[in-house]
C-alpha cells in the first residue's frame, strides 16, 4: 500500500494574500521562521527561494519535496503543508521526523506572528539539545498545562498566558507581555529537544536570554 502523505494544517486569522506575502518576502519570513542565528538568512534562501516552484495565483509553493497550499477557511486562511514521502530524499531521510516537527514549530510561529503582532520585529531565545528523561516539557514543568496558566519555571521566570496550540510532541504557550514559548520534545529517544521563546518589544531580553542559557547549561553538569 502507498503511504498516505503527511499533512500539517494551521488556520490563521488573516487573508490569503497576507499569508502568502509572509511566506514569500524574505524580510517578512525572518520575522517568523525559526530563530535568530547567523545562518538564518541563508536558511531562508535555501528553503523558500532557491530551487522552489511557486504558483502565486493559486498560492502554492513546493520546496524540497514539500508542498504548501493556502485555502480559504472561516475567519481566515488554512496553510496546508503536505510533506514529501519518506525515502524521496535519502540525504535527509534520517532527519524526516525532525524536519516534520520543525515545520510544526515554524507554522505556529507564522500564525502567532501574523495574528498577534502583524509580523513585527522580534528577538528569540533558542535552546536545543538532549535533556534528562527526553522531555523538555516535563523538565520545564509545563507538560500538564491546559488552558490559562501561571507557572514559575526553573529559569526563575514566572509566566502567565494560555495554551496557543498543542501537538503530540509540542506545546505552544502565549506569554503575557513577552510573546510565544514553544517547547518541543524529540521525536526519537535520545534526540534533541527544543525551546524557542519569541519576544516582541521586550526590554529585558538580554537578561532573559542569559537566564535561560545559564539554566540550559546547568542541565548538562
Amino acid at each position: 500500500m502507498t503511504e498516505e502523505p503527511l499533512k500539517i494544517e494551521v488556520t490563521i486569522a488573516a487573508p490569503a494574500d497576507e499569508v502568502w506575502r509572509a511566506m514569500r518576502d524574505p524580510e517578512l519570513i525572518r520575522r517568523w521562521h525559526g530563530w535568530h542565528v547567523d545562518s538564518l538568512d541563508a536558511e531562508i534562501r535555501m528553503i523558500y527561494l532557491d530551487d522552489v516552484t511557486e504558483d502565486a495565483e493559486h498560492h502554492v509553493l513546493e520546496t524540497g519535496g514539500d508542498r504548501f497550499s493556502l485555502h480559504s477557511a472561516p475567519g481566515g486562511t488554512t496553510v496546508r503543508l503536505t510533506r514529501g514521502p519518506r525515502g524521496a530524499n535519502p540525504e535527509w531521510e534520517a532527519y524526516y521526523d525532525d524536519i516534520t516537527e520543525g515545520w510544526r514549530t515554524f507554522l505556529a510561529q507564522l500564525r502567532f506572528g501574523l495574528e498577534r503582532h502583524g509580523l513585527a520585529e522580534r528577538r528569540t531565545v533558542f535552546l536545543h539539545g538532549p535533556v534528562p528523561g527526553d522531555s523538555l516539557r516535563s523538565t520545564l514543568g509545563v507538560a500538564g498545562i491546559d488552558g490559562a496558566y501561571r507557572v514559575t519555571l526553573p529559569t526563575g521566570d514566572t509566566f502567565e498566558g494560555e495554551v496557543y496550540s498543542r501537538t503530540e510532541l509540542q506545546l505552544a504557550l502565549t506569554v503575557d507581555s513577552i510573546g510565544l514559548l514553544i517547547v518541543a520534545d524529540a521525536p526519537k529517544p535520545g534526540g534533541h529537544c527544543l525551546a524557542v521563546l519569541t519576544t516582541y518589544g521586550f526590554d529585558d531580553f538580554d537578561a532573559l536570554n542569559e537566564r535561560w542559557n545559564k539554566w540550559w547549561e546547568s542541565l548538562s553538569r
